[in-house]
């Protein structure tokens, strides 16, 4: 599989929990999953709390904790 951005139905079964980085109670959260399963083991999935049923963007576990890393010593303008 080549795609990374897939829906919940094809994703079921994956443990989802809220970033720490997420906002407070402005609704702006963000959910991350630990894909374990085949075809997805090594990836994490990314996906707006507000829309459980819709798309997941799915990233290799190394780039993810790259981007934390990064996200955490402010070495990212956004």
């Amino acid at each position: 599989m080549t795609t990374n951005n897939l829906t919940a139905p094809q994703l079921r079964g994956a443990v989802w929990r809220k970033s720490s980085y997420s906002g407070g109670s402005e609704g702006q959260c963000v959910e991350v999953a630990d894909l374990t399963a085949a075809p997805f083991a090594g990836r994490r999935g990314i996906r707006d709390s507000k829309s459980p049923e819709g798309p997941a963007l799915l990233i290799p576990g190394d780039a993810f904790a790259h981007f934390v890393t990064a996200v955490k010593a402010s070495e990212l303008d956004i």
